[in-house]
């Protein structure tokens, strides 16, 4: 099945981290956010990536032109022949992954309309945002979306908070400090969405159409809208706080969304 991801936007929050460079490149250890995301997805078995590109979108194209030069180690000669040995191997041989301009100033729907042929005769497909990760059961949701057999399946996530949360006992000690919990109550959209073919029926090629507001309000009118409840780890990257904070968890070796 395939998955597209949208990686065309402008990032303006979080332009203090890396200005020269599209969200999705932002790394989070070695390797790009995009990555991350993509390695996910694969870790279950679904490897054909549409990517929607915009703003800066040479730099991913150049990433992906040049994969085994940026995730091997390789040796070459600086001689006229510049021959070129690679020395290891990487996980990613089987991806296919298709990046198509999708416009600079586009909005997420006509994104998504304008990669309606890389789509193909697919019954359905999965679309998520190229800054966020997180350990959604990629199984248990593509399940869930052809049980209900609605258009479009979104993850419901709890939000992280925005401060540290403090537990304390009566005597005032404190016995927990979560530095970045989840919220208690009420959800957001989280991405992560799958959708059945007919979501096409929403959209069209406006360059002002936002997925997240018209074509997502008639879904609801049209009650061909569910939300699949994730309760694990879930988090954007739009702040440089945000930033250092995934690098932070990537660093100790236990990062929730690593598969």
């Amino acid at each position: 099945m395939k998955v597209v991801i949208l990686c065309g936007g402008f990032g303006t929050r979080i332009r203090d981290v890396a200005d020269e460079i599209p969200k999705p490149m932002i790394p989070i250890g070695r390797y790009p956010i995009l990555w991350h995301i993509m390695k996910r997805y694969a870790s279950f078995g679904h490897k054909e990536f549409v990517l929607c590109l915009g703003y800066k979108s040479q730099v991913i194209k150049d990433f992906f032109l040049n994969y085994e030069a940026h995730t091997k180690d390789f040796t070459i000669s600086l001689s006229r022949s510049s021959d070129l040995q690679f020395h290891n191997d990487h996980d990613e041989s089987d991806w296919r992954v298709t990046l198509a301009e999708t416009g600079l100033n586009a909005m997420t729907g006509a994104r998504v309309r304008r990669i309606r042929n890389y789509i193909g005769n697919d019954e359905h497909f999965m679309l998520t945002y190229g800054d966020g990760v997180g350990n959604v059961d990629i199984d248990k949701l593509l399940a869930f979306h052809k049980a209900h057999g609605k258009t479009l399946t979104v993850t419901g996530v709890r939000p992280p908070g925005r401060f540290g949360e403090l537990v304390a006992g009566d005597d005032g000690v404190i016995s927990e400090f979560n530095e970045k919990p989840q919220a208690t109550a009420g959800r957001i959209s989280g991405g992560f969405f799958v959708c059945s073919r007919g979501l096409f029926n929403y959209l069209d090629d406006r360059e002002d159409l936002m997925f997240e507001q018209e074509p997502m309000a008639r879904l609801v009118a049209d009650r061909q809208l569910a939300m699949y409840q994730h309760d694990g780890f879930w988090q954007p990257m739009d702040t440089s706080r945000e930033y250092q904070l995934l690098n932070a968890i990537y660093a100790k070796g236990s990062a929730p969304w690593v598969r």
